[in-house]
């Protein structure tokens, strides 16, 4: 997987551990204190694929969950800023996806996950090419599924909304108020909180396993009810 060092990736590498899976993940920092584990292999992207066929023989399970984002209206990004975060949240998925498919082929399927976000359909102000990145994750993942269901080859996207992570607080950090700014976020959501990495993480651990095995092609909103809400509802 990629994006494996903190947040949503840290939480599900720990849980693919927790169910014996060998897991290899790449970051752009450093492990941050992920646990000792026989299983677990920390790489570059670079050296990503080859690594695992090399240590584990096979490849059954993609999470792309690299991302990184700009906290600016359209105005106000400049190209190599669009460019920067199309290239981490949108090509790196269709560049790991596309490198996984010939070694899931070889092995028979496989399924590849997808970490979008609740603003690939709705929009965060301030987050613009944030939110085009994502919509663009939503619709190639449709695209990976149809074209590769054949290779008996699943993918889906996981949709979180307001996960606790340094990304988020980032955000929440450029608002003119952020302490209001949390709070009113918490009250927005039916479930009287915001997530955390560990909710994305169940999500990815059922959609890698057999137990969604005729799932293919979706979108799992993971938001606690946030844009269920009507806007009035208070």
């Amino acid at each position: 997987m990629t994006g494996g060092s903190r947040g949503i990736g840290r939480a599900i590498v720990e849980r693919f551990l927790s169910e014996g899976a060998s897991v290899a993940t790449t970051a752009r920092k450093a492990t941050d204190g992920l646990p000792e584990n026989p299983n677990l292999l920390f790489l570059d992207v670079e050296r990503l694929f080859e690594a695992v066929r090399q240590r584990f023989g096979a490849l059954d399970i993609l999470v792309n969950n690299a991302g990184t984002q700009v906290e600016k209206t359209i105005e106000h990004t400049s190209e190599e800023e669009f460019d920067r975060v199309m290239g981490v949240n949108v090509k790196a998925v269709f560049l790991c996806a596309k490198a996984a498919l010939g070694p899931m082929r070889k092995r028979g399927g496989g399924s590849i996950v997808n970490i979008g976000s609740y603003d690939g359909f709705v929009a965060d102000p301030g987050l613009a090419v944030y939110c085009a990145s994502k919509g663009a994750v939503h619709a190639l993942t449709r695209a990976i599924a149809v074209d590769h269901g054949r290779d008996g080859i699943r993918c889906n996207t996981i949709a979180p909304g307001w996960i606790k992570t340094e990304m988020a607080d980032a955000y929440m950090a450029s608002l003119p108020d952020p302490d209001a700014a949390r709070r009113n976020l918490v009250a927005l959501h039916p479930v009287g909180r915001s997530g955390l990495p560990g909710d994305i993480a169940e999500c990815a651990l059922f959609l890698a396993s057999d137990a969604s095995a005729f799932i293919s092609g979706q979108q799992f909103v993971v938001d606690g009810g946030l844009t269920a809400k009507a806007p009035q509802a208070g």
